[in-house]
């Protein structure tokens, strides 16, 4: 008994630590978004201001004449088109391609599925140089369209890896009942096998969304305007050549974060039935 609330109590307090680790920084974050610059710079640091101000929101939403707040809008919605468009075509192309992989017999079967995955694998930096002057004589660079193809690159891999244990993880027989009642192959894809994997699709959709929104190499390189900009480029530029707007940068990184923890908190019962419904085959 004595063993056990020992155990407990190591439990408990190793949740604790793992807590104030993990929500510290954001904590931090918001603690700058609304301190003074005075109290950002200040020797010693007060970890607790004792002035707030919420200027540099209001600055955001409601001043039009706030070139880093109107960057910031600007560089928010071009990351929401990004990660959408490619969430939504990776779900599509990723979801077909895992389907043939996890139901179909073909040669190299395996080796196709491992070779996906290397491409996922392969660091970005080993082949910008290349991408860069194929977009550059193409007319690609700076523009949204670009960025969503460069993030499809290793988006649409993660989705078949991830999709095609979903679609192994349950039986044939309901394949071959709906085969059976008439269905053609797409026919029992729509009505029957996407309506089973759906948490799976729900929460690989999710992950697609923030492994675009979270892409900086690849928006800071093939970007050079507020057309194309993603949030993430815009809030590595309040940093000013002589001067750093601490409050600003910490502001811009708690309304970044928003989209994906409100994606996240609304899709959480899906994404934790997604995350645990693939690992067990038939």
């Amino acid at each position: 008994m004595k063993k056990n609330k020992v155990l407990t109590f190591f439990q408990y307090l190793f949740a604790i630590v793992i807590t104030l680790c993990t929500l510290g920084p954001f904590s931090w974050l918001a603690i700058s978004s609304v301190s003074y610059q005075k109290d950002l710079t200040k020797v010693p640091l007060d970890w607790i201001p004792n002035d707030v101000t919420f200027q540099r929101y209001l600055d955001i939403f409601t001043n039009p004449n706030n070139d880093m707040a109107y960057a910031f809008k600007v560089s928010m919605l071009n990351s929401l088109i990004v990660s959408i468009c490619v969430a939504s075509i990776a779900l599509i192309v990723g979801s077909l391609a895992a389907y043939a992989f996890a139901r179909l017999k073909f040669y190299f079967r395996k080796k196709l599925i491992y070779l996906f995955l290397f491409t996922y694998m392969i660091p970005p930096v080993v082949v910008v140089i290349p991408l860069y002057l194929l977009l550059s004589n193409m007319g690609m660079l700076d523009t949204k369209s670009t960025l969503v193809l460069l993030d499809l690159t290793f988006v649409i891999p993660f989705v078949i890896w991830i999709m095609q244990s979903y679609f192994s993880s349950f039986s044939k027989s309901f394949e071959e009942a709906a085969s059976i009642d008439g269905c053609n192959r797409f026919q029992t894809l729509w009505h029957i096998v996407l309506p089973l994997v759906k948490p799976g699709i729900i929460a690989t959709g999710i992950l697609a969304f923030l492994l675009s929104w979270d892409e900086f190499f690849f928006s800071l390189l093939f970007t050079s305007s507020l057309d194309a900009k993603t949030i993430s480029v815009a809030i590595s530029e309040f940093s000013g050549k002589n001067s750093v707007d601490y409050g600003m940068v910490a502001t811009g990184g708690v309304l970044a974060s928003l989209p994906p923890i409100i994606i996240v908190f609304l899709f959480q019962k899906q994404l934790v039935q997604g995350m645990t419904g693939g690992g067990v085959k038939e």
